[in-house]
């Protein structure tokens, strides 16, 4: 049963098409935890116009309360402070929904695919949904 819930943009990996991968994350209290890195549900065009909806959000503090993790993970999917160098940092305000498998026992996503921008959501109100 695929799942599926926003969550607050908070940077992503560059790629030949301006994003190879959105670095996102829910609220917990006030900090924002990350989540997931998410390749999937993008094609060519699409990855340019949220590349460039997203260039007015950058800065260089990584937004992220999580982060880096100690752990490349099993499948390599842990932003490490290796990974975290070539990661482009936004302020939280931009908003998406995903779909997804399931909830990892570290609060990451898998499978995560993108599913379009949300402009109607506040970033502030995005928490994990059980």
């Amino acid at each position: 049963m695929e799942l599926a819930q926003e969550f607050v943009i908070g940077g992503y990996t560059p790629g030949d098409h301006g994003i190879d991968a959105l670095l996102v994350g829910f609220y917990r209290g006030k900090a924002l935890h990350f989540c997931a890195s998410v390749r999937n549900g993008f094609i060519p065009v699409t990855r340019r116009q949220v590349h460039a909806q997203l260039q007015p959000l950058r800065t260089n503090i990584c937004p992220f309360v999580n982060l880096p993790e100690k752990n490349p993970g099993r499948w390599g999917q842990g932003l490490t402070v290796a990974k975290m160098r070539s990661c482009v940092w936004l302020r939280p305000e931009a908003v998406a929904q995903f779909r997804f498998l399931e909830w990892t026992h570290a609060d990451h996503l898998r499978h995560a695919s993108f599913a379009g921008q949300r402009e109607d959501k506040d970033p502030k109100k995005v928490v994990k949904e059980v």
